[in-house]
């Protein structure tokens, strides 16, 4: 079973284009624009949910304002430890 030329090339293209396809998919998951936009928009739903929203879940508002309460603590904690730092 010998592999021909024309087959050999055949194979050596479809895995270009595999490779390639994967470059561009990391690509795409690795672009920073598109991190930070999905950040802001995770952000905003996160708030929203913690509001009072009748259409959201009450176990989505429990943990949008659990996370955000652990967010503000973080926040005073690390504005305390700065300020203690300054003294």
């Amino acid at each position: 079973m010998s592999t021909t030329p024309e087959e050999i090339e055949a194979q050596l293209a479809k895995q270009r284009a595999e490779l390639a396809s994967t470059i561009d998919q990391l690509t795409f998951r690795l672009d920073p624009r598109i991190k930070a936009t999905e950040a802001v928009a995770s952000a905003k739903q996160l708030v929203h949910d913690a509001g009072t929203d009748p259409e959201t879940t009450p176990e989505a508002r429990g943990r949008a304002r659990k996370f955000l309460g652990i967010g503000a603590g973080a926040l005073v904690a690390l504005v305390g430890a700065v300020l203690a730092r300054k003294r």
